[in-house]
């Protein structure tokens, strides 16, 4: 029992020192109501029946310097006789700390009510001002479409308008064009009619060959007019186009022209391949139909480690366009990570079937693909195979000196010089 605390007194308020005597106190540690003061710090403990009912609201308690200084406001000025309650049984001292307790719960739960109630009304207020706020957004929206549509309104009027003077000016200018090619037809009319009046035997003759042919209301100045429309006929010509032939980078005592243009031919064979409808493939998207956009895909899951999505990004690829070398060697890097060795294995040796004719263009895919196959072949513990692979690589790329180092190693391991791992 901490019996050992100092007090003083005002009119209005009571002042109470209480030392700790080295043990450490919380706000938790203090439970005060209106007539009843507990402190409990284990295992330490100080209890207080008031003398008279004091405003627990307003009332202060500071921890410091080894003590806690109450300062407690009474409810109704007046100088007590004593701190505490004297000569108060255990029965009402029970009573006070029980009632002390159920009006701190109630209040507590007030409290709770209240936060409650505030949190709903914060609540209810911040939805109103963002459902206010957005209806002010959707109405400028609103007003922004339609002054947006007000404006092509116009616009469209305006061109509609601009539309029928054209075609006034149009009808206009083909009535003055038609009205000068008439003139002179008339002129030449009124010509013939006037040689017509002179009556010879030739002039008669050729009146006869031109209205013989004509039924119905033909007449001369129409035969004319039909001249005149029709146009000259077209004179046929041969066109030649000379193509620039391709320079490839061999020398000419060299060369390996029949090759490179077969490597060309399969190039240009697997682009219009892409371009191919799939009748099981209907449900695709455009971009998903073009086995390059596969490729890429792959490539993205494959540099961020998701080597099964990769893998089915490459076999869409396949199923679309099995001519290109670069997807079956990918697709072998794929099963190399997934330790699927086997597969990797067929892959790469159908890349490097569809790597022919060897061309300088697909050196460096060749030697990707006689490594991943290497690899396959050691970690399947074939060492021979795969030293074959990548002395076919060295062949390739002879200044590769990580090839050199790793087909080093292998020689070790098949003579036995090396330990397996």
């Amino acid at each position: 029992w901490l019996r050992e605390h100092s007090w003083r007194q005002t009119l209005t308020a009571v002042y109470l020192s209480l030392p700790l005597r080295g043990a450490r106190a919380t706000p938790a540690n203090i439970f005060c109501s209106e007539q009843y003061l507990k402190v409990s710090i284990p295992p330490f403990l100080f209890e207080a029946v008031l003398y008279a009912p004091i405003d627990d609201t307003n009332s202060t308690a500071k921890i410091g310097n080894g003590n806690i200084f109450f300062t407690l406001y009474k409810k109704e000025p007046a100088m007590w006789d004593s701190l505490t309650l004297a000569n108060a049984d255990k029965e009402k001292l029970q009573y006070l700390r029980e009632n002390a307790v159920l009006k701190a719960q109630e209040k507590a739960k007030e409290k709770t009510e209240a936060k409650k109630v505030t949190k709903q009304e914060h609540k209810k207020y911040a939805l109103e001002a963002t459902m206010k706020l957005e209806e002010a957004e959707r109405k400028r929206i609103e007003d922004l479409k339609e002054r947006e549509r007000q404006k092509v309104a116009k616009e469209l009027e305006l061109w509609k308008n601009q539309q029928k003077d054209g075609d006034k000016y149009k009808s206009i200018q083909k009535k003055e064009e038609l009205h000068q090619e008439i003139e002179p037809l008339k002129e030449r009319k009124n010509e013939n009619m006037n040689k017509t009046r002179t009556p010879n035997e030739g002039t008669s003759k050729t009146r006869l060959k031109a209205t013989r042919g004509c039924h119905g209301s033909c007449s001369i100045f129409s035969q004319n007019l039909t001249e005149e429309q029709l146009p000259a006929p077209r004179t046929a010509a041969t066109i030649q186009v000379n193509f620039t032939p391709r320079v490839f980078p061999t020398a000419l005592r060299e060369s390996r022209v029949a090759e490179e243009e077969e490597w060309l031919q399969k190039q240009a064979e697997a682009r219009r391949i892409i371009n191919s409808d799939l009748s099981e493939l209907e449900d695709l998207k455009e971009e998903e139909k073009n086995p390059d956009w596969l490729k890429d895909k792959g490539n993205k899951m494959f540099a961020m480690g998701d080597y099964l999505g990769a893998v089915n990004a490459y076999n869409l690829a396949v199923r679309l366009n099995n001519k290109l070398p670069l997807l079956y060697l990918n697709r072998a890097a794929c099963h190399l990570k997934l330790r699927n060795l086997h597969k990797a294995i067929q892959d790469s040796s159908k890349a490097l079937e569809l790597l022919t004719p060897p061309v300088p263009d697909n050196e460096n895919a060749r030697v990707k693909a006689h490594v991943r196959r290497g690899t396959a072949f050691c970690q399947l513990e074939l060492y021979t195979e795969g030293l074959q692979d990548y002395e076919a690589a060295l062949k390739i790329d002879p200044r590769n000196k990580n090839i050199e180092k790793d087909a080093e190693k292998i020689r070790h391991l098949i003579q036995g010089t090396m330990p397996s791992s």
